[in-house]
């Protein structure tokens, strides 16, 4: 057994499931069990966020679903957002960049159009990063689900069901689901994928780093951030919690 700051017991047995969707909803409940009112989870409204949406809110109907809104979303992920809402009665909690969008743009320009990693990491901190790290802070949370799947990129093919993140215990209950997988659990509730599915798309994030799959690409990831890197930063491991990027403009 492992003990959080918090005394919460973490089950080593945890690390002996597998993730898919025969475990998936006891996972859920177990997270539910430890963390109690400090268990939230994460949503970017994405192509296959209805699955863990409605998993989670089965288990915990009242969970603080956290919504990071970049202000660069596509029109479909904000309708797509709200049909979602209403439909499974989510707890949202939305948080964004003290930055606005036109300010950011002011003071560093388009950072999307560099084609540079640098400037998309800085895009990253600025409207991903540091509003989630607030939510997690500000929601006190403990415990933390998250709906990646291990096949979505190479980093996140390294991720264990239960780790840690910022001070946290993240938990991964689809971490084993394949695409097939999704597809059978959406037509089995009835539940939508992301409008921009049937366009050919199978990730989305902001309009101006998504686009539909090709031929031409190997990995659905390539149709991310102009194929200069797989992740936005979110699931990536930081040393630190990033400070309010306001207290940074004039250093």
């Amino acid at each position: 057994m492992r003990q959080t700051a918090s005394g919460i017991v973490i089950d080593p047995a945890l690390a002996g499931l597998r993730a898919g969707p025969a475990d998936s909803g006891y996972i859920i409940e177990w997270a539910a069990e430890k963390f109690g009112d400090d268990l939230v989870m994460s949503t970017s409204f994405g192509i296959q966020a209805a699955v863990m949406l409605h998993l989670a809110t089965r288990v915990v109907p009242e969970i603080p679903v956290i919504w990071v809104d970049t202000g660069y979303l596509p029109p479909e992920t904000y309708r797509f957002a709200e049909k979602l809402i209403d439909r499974l009665n989510l707890n949202v909690k939305v948080y964004q960049s003290p930055l606005s969008p036109g300010r950011m743009e002011a003071l560093h320009g388009r950072l999307w159009e560099q084609d540079d990693v640098d400037a998309l990491n800085l895009y990253d901190r600025i409207r991903k990063i540091e509003p989630m790290q607030r939510a997690l802070r500000e929601l006190g949370a403990s415990g933390w689900l998250a709906g990646l799947r291990a096949e979505q990129t190479d980093h996140r093919k390294t991720l264990p069901i239960l780790g840690q993140q910022w001070d946290r215990y993240k938990l991964l209950p689809l971490l084993h689901w394949t695409a097939r997988d999704v597809h059978t659990y959406l037509n089995a509730h009835d539940l939508p994928y992301h409008p921009l599915f049937h366009e050919g798309y199978t990730t989305v994030g902001d309009w101006h780093s998504s686009r539909p799959l090709g031929e031409a690409d190997g990995h659905e990831r390539d149709t991310r951030f102009r194929g200069l890197k797989q992740e936005c930063g979110l699931h990536l491991p930081q040393a630190a919690e990033l400070p309010d990027p306001r207290l940074q403009l004039h250093s």
